[in-house]
């Protein structure tokens, strides 16, 4: 009955946060294009949130052991609401590198242990449906928020104030969890993390790709849409497709995911993303735009659906703990070189850069489970 309490609880949580985190990137992105900032500097100010991953990821399991994940998980979202107003409060460039760089610090909190908590507590024979069903509802949540942006618009304090309303309804689930996790794990230092890596060098590097694709598309795709010929609402809808294909097609790359070996899930969501990051350039002018965004988001999220399952079918206790930060860690840098990567990518190659970036990022992953398959048969 725990167990469920708390799949529920984290859930629950990470759906009101997604919602307004979702809206946030969007919004920020949305908001210094029509400013005139260059895609450069967007994709840079967007890279404060990986690097702020980075700074505060070494440091959370000695605070899970010191006061809870709960605890930590609670304070997280207060301080995440708080930084939602302070980007209207201190509407400038300068001011929102700092203030992304916080934000990614706790952010990066919230996601941690909302997935610690989802492969701890879900059982090994459906880990991966269940991993799944988190993702659909996390990414419906992202959803939603670029959907709202298309109805309320970016300009006054509106978008900022529905957010932080909506993370601190978040806070409510989080005060239901069943939190143990404390007496489970040991203080670990940052040379845990760099210890867990090669334990896990192939999930690890799916979460950095993945990350290169979450962090571009959320900072830069209505960008893209916009500089594609799209007007703002399609633009923020265009978004919302694409993190669609992620909401209805998770669960049956969960379920895949628990009858068939995850590799061969893995490289078959990865392959599927280098194709369609491909042919979206070729149908942006056409209807076909639609179902293309749609698959190529359940493909290219779906990769990250598989390496969590597997995290939580080979480690568990401390391991665990230690190995959703590495997560958090490794996404950061997937995010801090996508977010800028991809603004130079547009920025270079025209707005056709950003997908054609996605697709050689992915080929990167296949090229390095086809080489990782052939060695382990040697």
């Amino acid at each position: 009955m725990k167990q469920w309490r708390n799949l529920v609880a984290a859930c629950t949580a990470i759906t009101v946060f997604g919602f307004a985190i979702g809206m946030t990137y969007p919004l920020l992105s949305l908001l210094l294009e029509a400013d005139g900032v260059s895609t450069n500097m967007i994709g840079v100010n967007a890279a404060m949130v990986p690097i702020g991953i980075l700074l505060f990821s070494p440091i959370l399991p000695v605070l899970v052991k010191r006061f809870g994940s709960r605890n930590v998980a609670i304070t997280a979202a207060l301080c995440t609401a708080l930084l939602l107003l302070a980007y209207k409060m201190f509407d400038s460039l300068e001011a929102w590198f700092i203030i992304r760089l916080l934000q990614g610090m706790s952010v990066s909190t919230l996601f941690v242990l909302s997935e610690a908590w989802i492969v701890c507590y879900a059982d090994d024979q459906h880990r991966g449906k269940i991993v799944a069903i988190y993702g659909s509802v996390s990414s419906a949540s992202f959803a939603a928020g670029p959907a709202l942006l298309g109805w309320i618009g970016i300009q006054g304090w509106l978008p900022f104030v529905i957010g932080t309303v909506v993370i601190m309804l978040g806070v409510v689930p989080l005060t239901m969890i069943k939190d143990d996790t404390a007496a489970q794990v040991k203080e670990t230092a940052a040379s845990g993390i760099v210890s867990f890596v090669p334990k896990a060098p192939v999930i690890l590097a799916a979460v950095v790709v993945f990350a290169v694709f979450d962090a571009a598309t959320l900072s830069l795709f209505p960008v893209y849409g916009l500089r594609t010929g799209l007007d703002l609402t399609t633009a923020t809808l265009f978004l919302t497709a694409l993190i669609a294909g992620n909401i209805v097609l998770q669960l049956p790359i969960g379920w895949l995911a628990d009858r068939y070996s995850k590799r061969l899930v893995l490289g078959a969501c990865a392959l599927t993303t280098v194709l369609l990051s491909a042919i979206l350039p070729l149908v942006m002018a056409t209807l076909w735009k639609w179902p293309v965004v749609t698959v190529l988001g359940a493909a290219g999220y779906g990769i990250y659906t598989v390496a969590l399952a597997d995290l939580g079918d080979r480690f568990s206790g401390q391991e665990l703990i230690t190995g959703s930060s590495t997560f958090a860690v490794m996404w950061g840098i997937g995010a801090l070189f996508g977010s800028v990567m991809g603004g130079w990518s547009m920025a270079w190659l025209g707005p056709h850069g950003l997908p054609l970036f996605f697709a050689l990022a992915y080929a990167i992953l296949v090229g390095g489970l086809i080489t990782r398959a052939i060695v382990s048969k040697k």
